[in-house]
């Protein structure tokens, strides 16, 4: 018997990496797996390479009509969530002195206000004593030139934890950040060598994170393994965030 048997789980953004990873695991410790993603191509292979007790759902999570969508789909289905990991994120990378308000609206518009209407519009789903995790980064504590703006969205949700845990407390619903270091993913394909290897020599143990290391933590949030775990950010980086 899984860790998930029988629970309801929404991952969205889960059409590659980190959050990919994440929905196969699920489905294999016994859970039913809803994921998003904005390209219904990319989407449809996602649901492929998962086999089984999965639905996709076309949606970009900063458009509230497509989350209103997503949940009506999982109440019609399935009627319920237990677990839900708010995945959907983006960054760019830009000195102080040459960002753009397009950049930066983009950013908050997924990362912050994405993020909080992903979880608000659940809640009338969501199981008493479930679990709710954000995707984080260890850029929210760390100092990384050129990414202001994306590590200022990623402490924001550190903050929205600690309110929300206070808030649901009484339904038992717990809150919890999962904050990876760099993970070697189809979205590192935009960098340049040096950039990589730059990340690279920050990481203790000398090489990047895989996707299926993030999965296992975010199982761990998931399950009732972590039943005493409220509102903690854990960093899932090799050790950089502790240096």
């Amino acid at each position: 018997m899984g860790k998930l048997e029988g629970k309801v789980a929404v991952i969205t953004a889960a059409t590659s990496g980190m959050a990919l990873a994440t929905a196969k695991l699920f489905v294999e410790e016994g859970a039913y797996v809803f994921i998003t993603g904005r390209r219904q191509d990319k989407l449809d292979e996602a649901v492929k390479t998962i086999g089984k007790n999965v639905t996709g759902v076309q949606g970009d999570a900063a458009n509230l009509a497509d989350l209103d969508r997503l949940y009506e789909v999982v109440k019609r289905e399935k009627g319920k969530i237990d677990i839900l990991f708010a995945s959907a994120g983006r960054g760019y990378l830009e000195k102080l002195g040459e960002v753009t308000e397009e950049n930066f609206d983009s950013t908050f518009d997924l990362n912050v206000r994405g993020t909080l209407f992903t979880v608000q519009k659940a809640l009338p789903l969501f199981k008493d004593n479930g679990s709710i995790f954000l995707n984080g980064s260890i850029a929210g504590v760390k100092g990384f030139p050129n990414c202001g703006v994306y590590s200022a969205s990623k402490a924001a949700l550190r903050s929205f934890v600690r309110t929300w845990l206070v808030e649901l407390k009484e339904r038992g619903i717990r809150f919890n950040i999962l904050s990876p270091g760099t993970i070697d993913t189809p979205l590192l394909g935009h960098l340049d060598t040096d950039t990589r290897e730059f990340f690279k020599s920050l990481i203790p143990r000398g090489e990047m994170g895989r996707p299926e290391e993030i999965a296992t933590v975010a199982l761990f949030l998931a399950s009732s393994d972590s039943s005493f775990v409220n509102g903690v950010e854990l960093f899932v980086d090799g050790g950089t965030a502790s240096i």
